[in-house]
């Protein structure tokens, strides 16, 4: 099942070539997009989603993306929708063929892999990688976009490749220092500990996560507090849980990590995963 829209609210077959080859957000990963969790017919932070793609496209010196156009693109897909309760709704927004010309602008819905699905309910293993950035290179150097949420995820999907080279499912990036904590390619990291929450400051380089702020929402409700701040990586062996946030994994707990079985979460996960779906309910 999918669902193709574009701006002007009309629909698409997704079987149809749409992109020209020379387009490019394909050829240079120029560009930038956002993926939405849709859940009963309603977009889960898609204000958050639709400010965070305008922030990446000002990064990228995009023309700034019409925001009544991708809300009506959203909502066409929603509309049109006739699978799965949940699903993914990507919106993606690239440079086009000429960069003096009109950008490619979609929205694209599409079903949820069944491994996120079960990922939810029985958590990751993850290993350690260096990302090769220090925490303050995002301040010295805008031109690295770190931070942006761009179509240039070669690095990611290669991180992804290395864990399951190492018999992991999923990856926690590193700082060159190897100990500061940054996130995973796909996602925030969230630590509990001591009835608090934590998870590292976006100024570091990494990307601001709309479920990170939406669980962290949830749980101040339920009693817990939250912090932004640095972590290392000895705080994740030694935390109450680890988690991975992102939207269509929603929270994700971590069992072992670097091969090393972390401290049971389960009764944690339990009840922040259910405080987030109460922000919704």
């Amino acid at each position: 099942m999918r669902v193709l829209a574009f701006l002007d609210g009309t629909l698409a077959d997704p079987d149809t070539p749409h992109i020209r080859v020379e387009d490019l957000g394909l050829m240079r990963g120029d560009g930038v997009f956002e993926t939405i969790l849709v859940a009963d017919g309603k977009a889960r932070e898609l204000r958050p989603h639709l400010d965070r793609m305008a922030r990446s496209a000002s990064m990228l010196d995009l023309p700034e993306p019409d925001d009544a156009a991708w809300q009506r693109a959203a909502r066409t897909v929603i509309d049109n929708w006739s699978g799965s309760r949940e699903f993914a709704l990507k919106l993606v927004y690239t440079r086009g063929v000429d960069p003096e010309g009109e950008p490619t602008a979609f929205a694209l819905g599409i079903e949820i892999d069944p491994k996120v699905l079960r990922a939810r309910e029985d958590g990751v293993a993850v290993v350690t990688l260096e990302r090769g950035i220090d925490p303050g290179l995002a301040e010295r150097a805008p031109w690295l976009l770190l931070g942006a949420k761009s179509l240039s995820y070669a690095v990611n999907m290669a991180a992804g490749r290395e864990a399951a080279r190492r018999g992991a499912d999923d990856v926690i990036f590193t700082a060159s220092d190897l100990h500061s904590v940054l996130e995973g390619p796909t996602s925030n990291v969230i630590v509990a500990r001591g009835g608090t929450l934590y998870t590292p400051p976006p100024g570091i380089g990494i990307l601001p996560g709309t479920t990170q702020a939406a669980v962290f929402r949830a749980a101040e409700r339920a009693g817990w507090s939250t912090k932004i701040e640095m972590i290392r990586t000895p705080d994740l062996f030694s935390a109450d849980g680890v988690f991975l946030a992102s939207s269509v994994r929603k929270l994700t707990r971590v069992h072992t990590l670097d091969h090393q079985p972390l401290r049971d979460s389960s009764a944690i996960h339990a009840e922040l995963a259910q405080a987030y779906e109460d922000l919704y309910a």
